[in-house]
């Protein structure tokens, strides 16, 4: 019986309720929150609470220039002007690719090479940027069963070592068994000077 006011008590106290009866050990007093805390913390004391701690957190906000996130699947494709011409480049601005490898608009970079030239992947039609043609925009089936955005029938993809927009680091790279270049986005094929 003893143990079951001792708990009581504790709890009582720990919640911050005023309690008489339970002792010296867990007076309550009040604190500038409105709630009550132990005189002097024991070890059945709450680990939680302690004198002058807020009585609840403030809400977590966005940090400075957060950007709100696109639906989910949805991607678009832009077009950009750069010194080798007119390319496609996503939605941040990031330019992007085609293998020479992929033949009849299949992709045939996975594994590490996906790792290294991610492929641009979505799950509805790309949208179409200005300067970009809607009618050459579509999709292709990839082995791990996602769909990747082709442009003109060629899969698209990005390169890992291009960290901001306008970077081409992948420009005439020879890698994976074949070359990667840039995408016009008039004509939709390769551009290759650099």
């Amino acid at each position: 019986m003893r143990k079951g006011v001792m708990a009581a008590c504790v709890l009582a106290t720990s919640l911050g309720l005023l309690t008489t009866g339970c002792g010296d050990k867990h007076k309550a007093v009040p604190s500038s929150g409105g709630l009550a805390q132990p005189t002097s913390p024991g070890p059945e004391a709450s680990p939680t609470m302690s004198p002058g701690a807020p009585e609840s957190s403030p809400p977590a906000t966005e940090s400075p220039g957060a950007t709100t996130s696109p639906a989910p699947g949805a991607v678009t494709i832009n077009a950009k002007d750069t010194s080798v011409g007119k390319i496609l480049v996503d939605d941040k601005g990031m330019t992007l690719y085609l293998f020479e490898k992929d033949k009849d608009g299949k992709s045939s970079c996975t594994g590490e090479c996906a790792t290294q030239w991610p492929p641009v992947t979505a799950t509805e039609k790309a949208t179409a940027g200005q300067g970009v043609d809607a009618s050459k925009l579509g999709t292709t089936d990839r082995a791990d069963g996602t769909k990747q955005v082709t442009y003109n029938n060629h899969p698209l993809y990005r390169f890992y070592k291009d960290t901001k927009p306008g970077d081409m680091n992948g420009q005439g790279l020879q890698a994976f068994g074949a070359k990667w270049y840039v995408v016009d986005a008039t004509k939709g094929d390769k551009i290759e000077k650099k």
